[in-house]
């Protein structure tokens, strides 16, 4: 006994005298301790086989925000017949506007009176059927509303009834479940609650004082430690896991040597569309595919802006452009970014001959008007890079694609012929899953057409560039089924995910 009493935590120690109160907020009064100390010291006595815990689960009906409103103003069918009582007859529209119940308070209220045969509607009106006895006397769910919160194992046919009734409507009723602890004192826990515990002449922690001089150990004992015991999760502040994963390929772009490209998401149609060769009636531009702004956007440089133009009219050498008018208000239109690849036009503007050969990277949101589901989202990540340099060519781009996606952990790519109206030639770009057996496509890649070079740069410099979606690699690497959980802050998932490890 002595052994399992020295091997005590000073917690342990207070609660041992009040465990034959069986109730946790009682042992937290007498022992001064919080409730997360006592539940603690409570498994680490139960370790030591001095109580045996048992646990139960009991479900709680509370009142809700909408609940705690309607107790206090009353409900919205009371509140109809309140104005009914009065008048008998009522518009639709008229019993609205005088009740002040919102739209769906209105339609609740309605539908609830309705079922109990209180009302009928006749013509677009509403006639009060019940009589005065029945105005007067109590709903139902008025009722339960009062007695709340109360154990859902104690309701009665007609609460179970109410209940059902009000967890259609919103926020009325909510239901939690809270955990009892049931605390059993062993043979063992009797002797050592009758234990007389000596004054500890045992050291608790080892400190620096402590350890200063000799006589403040040397004869003293140190507390058993239990070492068995399962002790408190801690989780460590670490960033998001798409975050992460964007980090890695951040750092694959800069040990490349690339150079990252930022801009903002809301952009002038020009940078995302005209300068990139995109027809003004071309139907990626619509506005089932785009969302647009309604305020419009101050063009570049006259220079740069009759350039593109001229690309789209009439064309640049060997080229016959898409010979249409262009208009310039078309591309004043502000649109939230379709595509990373806006950075790169605008970056290709800004670059002087002598800063040449370049490299550049961007990795950040786009938007599309996209109906969300499990596999669609109107936002969507997008990495991609572009190489500005005379004597690159089509071979130069393969090898770089093979060395990126290598660093990201993928072996085996293989290259498809693909059409994308500002590159030329253009690849799709596929790696094989070991794991599924299957070939994933993870992005296009190509050569810049003179349509878009010229115009940027004031003549036809070979640029190798190629996109990807980081977003396919994040789930499949996370085991991700729907695309919504990306952007979800659910902290119990956030803290057991693990770490960004290619």
């Amino acid at each position: 006994m002595e052994k399992i009493i020295e091997s005590l935590s000073p917690n342990e120690r207070k609660i041992l005298p009040h465990l034959e109160e069986k109730k946790i907020s009682e042992i937290c009064k007498k022992s001064n301790l919080d409730q997360t100390s006592v539940l603690r010291a409570l498994e680490y006595l139960q370790n030591k086989k001095i109580v045996n815990l048992s646990f139960k689960k009991k479900k709680i009906i509370e009142i809700g925000v909408n609940g705690a409103l309607y107790k206090k103003k009353g409900l919205p069918e009371r509140r109809l017949l309140h104005l009914l009582n009065e008048k008998r007859i009522l518009k639709l529209q008229e019993a609205q506007k005088e009740s002040r119940l919102s739209n769906d308070e209105f339609k609740a209220a309605i539908g609830a009176l309705k079922k109990k045969a209180m009302i009928e509607l006749k013509n677009q009106r509403i006639i009060l059927n019940a009589n005065k006895e029945e105005i007067s006397k109590k709903i139902l769910e008025e009722s339960f509303i009062e007695v709340l919160p109360i154990e859902h194992d104690s309701l009665s046919p007609e609460q179970l009834h109410a209940l059902k009734s009000l967890q259609n409507r919103k926020d009325i009723v909510r239901t939690k479940e809270e955990k009892i602890i049931n605390i059993e004192v062993t043979e063992l826990g009797k002797k050592a609650i009758n234990y007389r515990i000596k004054e500890k002449d045992s050291i608790e922690q080892i400190t620096p004082e402590i350890l200063k001089k000799e006589s403040q150990w040397k004869s003293k004992k140190f507390r058993r430690y239990d070492i068995v015991s399962s002790v408190p999760a801690i989780n460590g502040g670490k960033r998001h896991f798409v975050n992460q994963s964007m980090d890695y390929a951040r750092k694959i772009w800069t040990d490349m040597g690339f150079k990252e490209m930022t801009g903002n998401m809301i952009v002038s149609s020009f940078w995302n569309f005209d300068a990139l060769f995109t027809a003004q009636d071309h139907p990626v531009r619509e506005m089932q595919d785009t969302f647009f702004l309604d305020k419009k956007a101050t063009l570049p440089d006259k220079k740069i802006v009759k350039a593109v133009k001229d690309a789209h009219e009439k064309g640049t050498t060997g080229s016959k452009g898409w010979q249409y008018e262009w208009d310039d208000e078309e591309a004043k239109r502000l649109v939230m970014r379709t595509h990373t690849t806006c950075l790169s036009s605008q970056t290709l503007a800004k670059l002087k001959e002598e800063n040449l050969p370049a490299k550049f990277f961007a990795i950040g949101k786009n938007f599309r008007n996209e109906t969300v589901d499990w596999s669609h989202g109107f936002e969507f990540h997008q990495s991609e890079g572009i190489v500005v340099d005379e004597n690159a060519d089509f071979r130069h781009l393969l090898g770089y694609l093979k060395q990126f996606f290598k660093k990201m952990g993928f072996e085996k790519i293989r290259f498809r012929p693909g059409f994308f109206s500002y590159t030329e030639p253009s690849v799709e770009v596929d790696v094989w899953h070991p794991e599924k057996k299957v070939w994933l496509e993870l992005g296009g890649a190509g050569m810049f057409r003179p349509e878009v070079t010229i115009p940027l740069l004031g003549k036809h410099i070979p640029i190798l560039a190629w996109g990807m979606g980081p977003d396919r690699i994040i789930t499949d690497y996370y085991g991700i089924k729907d695309l919504r959980e990306l952007y979800k802050n659910n902290i119990t998932q956030l803290r057991k995910i693990k770490f960004w490890m290619k």
